[in-house]
């Protein structure tokens, strides 16, 4: 993977990059969104938790692919309300931690889900040979 950082355009707002480029030949998966919620259906209060529930769901639906955290070329994310964007951020730094090129990325503020107590939603696009 290749990062496209164009010097003619401001630089990303947080840890992502403005494009990714893929070799060619590559296998790729894309997940469905994920929610907070444990197999068990317990959903925790607050984004953080939600969103590293959401994590691990994509690290174990990668796994199953035979890829990782480090095969992500892009993320999207949802949220209910700015207030979630940090306890986001926190799980999502932390999925990304060590990860370089970083994926580009997109946050998006929604109005809510299919049941209210969730906050946060994340999908993933992944590749590798």
């Amino acid at each position: 993977m290749r990062s496209l950082a164009p010097s003619s355009i401001a630089p990303p707002f947080a840890n992502y990059s403005h494009g990714i480029e893929l070799p060619p030949g590559q296998r790729i998966v894309r997940t469905s969104g994920q929610l907070g919620m444990t197999a068990d259906g317990a959903i925790p209060d607050g984004a953080k938790a939600q969103a590293t529930l959401c994590f691990g769901n994509i690290e174990a639906i990668l796994a199953e692919a035979g890829m990782g955290r480090a095969d992500v070329f892009h993320l999207s994310a949802y949220v209910t309300d700015r207030a979630h964007m940090a306890g986001y951020m926190a799980a999502r730094d932390t999925f990304l931690n060590g990860i370089t090129p970083p994926p580009s990325s997109t946050l998006v503020i929604v109005s809510g889900f299919t049941r209210p107590e969730f906050v946060v939603e994340v999908e993933v696009w992944a590749a590798k040979d």
